[in-house]
């Protein structure tokens, strides 16, 4: 017996993992709501959006993000097309450094034409110390690196995905 090919995105995607960007009258098992805002205070949003190789934003991607830093393990998911301008957002937490590692969020998207995955990672551009000792981080060309670090703005962090072209995002096999 051989393994069966992947599949392009079919229609349990939409009715099952991000429902509200398709308008059907229920919620997903799974939000952007990793922790409440007013609940922490490491309370952080990640926003982005993203971007096919023409530099067009992506309306029907699904990101996942992930995150485990050795006292949470939050979950979220987010499909663009719920937000109206196309982007995702999650409400997390900053993660901690683990053994002296970059604090950094593991992220999946899902889009229409993949027949597999892409990860990444979300690495954070106030970690400047801990990013230059990260192992991960330092085996990505320098002149990449800034692709996996979102940009500051308080505790609103920006991070575009780049499926491909000039800004293309690095993107990990596992």
């Amino acid at each position: 017996m051989r393994q069966t090919p992947s599949q392009t995105v079919g229609p349990y995607f939409a009715y099952g993992l991000t429902p509200e960007q398709y308008l059907y009258d229920f919620k997903s098992l799974v939000g952007n709501e990793m922790v409440s805002p007013l609940d922490h205070d490491r309370a952080i949003t990640i926003v982005g959006k993203v971007f096919d190789g023409q530099g067009v934003v992506i309306s029907d991607a699904m990101i996942e993000i992930w995150q485990n830093d050795g006292q949470n393990q939050l979950f979220g998911r987010f499909g663009t097309g719920t937000d109206a301008e196309s982007r995702f957002i999650f409400h997390t937490i900053k993660p901690a450094s683990v053994n002296g590692q970059a604090p950094y969020l593991s992220v999946i998207i899902f889009m229409r034409g993949q027949q597999i995955h892409s990860y990444t990672r979300i690495y954070f551009s106030d970690e400047t110390d801990l990013n230059t000792k990260d192992a991960v981080l330092s085996l990505v060309p320098e002149d990449r690196r800034d692709t996996l670090i979102a940009k500051n703005k308080g505790n609103i962090y920006e991070f575009n995905i780049y499926m491909q072209g000039e800004n293309e995002t690095v993107f990990f096999d596992i």
